[in-house]
């Protein structure tokens, strides 16, 4: 088997922290991207869901509710912090 070396860039932070953790697991930074390698190849994909960070229920219904409120000419306005703190009596 042949090898070749392959550069990449990341954070150091990130290189730092992953390395942590390959260690606990008894592997190095190459193990460990030889198996995410392997293992792309054998999924044929990336061996991970990758989602979009979508809101859930409960948030969509927050930021409903909140448009609602904004929309609605009868909502309490606030102009400062000291008034919305009064109205709230804190």
């Amino acid at each position: 088997m042949s090898t070749i070396n392959i550069n990449i860039r990341i954070e150091k932070s990130i290189k730092e922290h992953a390395e942590g953790i390959f260690n606990k697991l008894g592997i190095n930074m190459t193990t460990a991207i030889n198996m995410f390698l392997r293992t792309s190849i054998r999924e044929n994909g990336i061996p991970f869901d990758l989602k979009l960070d979508v809101p859930n229920e409960t948030t969509i219904e927050a930021i409903k509710e909140g448009k609602k409120i904004m929309e609605d000419p009868t909502s309490p306005r606030y102009s400062s912090m000291e008034d919305l703190k009064s109205a709230l009596e804190i």
